[in-house]
């Protein structure tokens, strides 16, 4: 039996569509500058990855560039994007990964932490995200293996002094990550400004705060999105 080019087309073109959207919303939110990227898996082998710009510029006619889960990177492809690929092989049930900036990550990484679960939108980090200790961007295979095997099945990882990598189910549960993640590290930064001791998320309680019912990425996506340019073009 022939694929179907038109379906292919189709999801291709609703996976640009979505990526698109995602990268201007980490710019719209101060998560990324002139760096970051994000991406969307395409199938059991491909993902789509945007170009080599700020995500703030990334305009409705960008088509992203696919990248092959099992070739070299391709012409375009940032070499960080190796971070993505990693994560991709060796968690099938990801759909989309987000690499930002954002400054209270930043922040507390400089003083080797990362955020713990001190609020709702922590507990999807619970206890709290490992901290890739490396301050050299990751450009080669071997560092972007080693930051996907620290990684392993969080939803996030923090590089110090370069800022974290989200993976969710779909890009758009990626992006809500990279927010979630910024959030707890503010409310993270604002408790250790009083000086008094946190009441951190037991694993019961963080268990039952990260939860998915209630549409509650769907309506974060719709906040990250609904001033985008794109959104009212969604099928």
């Amino acid at each position: 039996m022939q694929p179907d080019i038109g379906m292919a087309e189709t999801g291709r073109s609703e996976s640009a569509h979505i990526m698109r959207m995602a990268a201007r919303a980490m710019h719209r939110y101060g998560l990324a500058h002139a760096y970051g990227h994000v991406s969307t898996r395409l199938d059991d082998t491909h993902f789509l990855v945007t170009p080599a710009q700020p995500l703030g510029t990334v305009g409705r006619a960008e088509q992203g560039i696919v990248v092959s889960l099992d070739e070299d990177l391709p012409a375009g492809a940032l070499p960080e994007v190796r971070m993505h690929r990693e994560i991709y092989r060796r968690r099938s049930e990801i759909g989309g990964v987000v690499r930002v900036q954002p400054p209270a990550i930043m922040a507390l990484s400089a003083i080797g932490v990362t955020p713990r679960a001190l609020h709702g939108l922590g507990a999807y980090f619970a206890p709290c995200p490992p901290l890739w200790p490396g301050v050299a961007l990751v450009r080669d295979d071997a560092q972007a293996v080693k930051v996907a095997e620290m990684m392993g099945d969080n939803a996030a990882i923090v590089l110090s002094g370069n800022g974290c990598v989200t993976a969710g189910e779909t890009l758009q549960n990626a992006a809500s990550l990279a927010f979630f993640l910024e959030d707890a590290a503010r409310v993270e930064l604002a408790v250790r400004s009083t000086g008094k001791a946190a009441r951190e998320y037991s694993a019961e309680d963080a268990a039952r705060r990260a939860v998915k019912a209630g549409a509650l990425f769907e309506r974060m996506w719709h906040y990250l999105c609904f001033e985008d340019e794109e959104w009212e073009d969604q099928a």
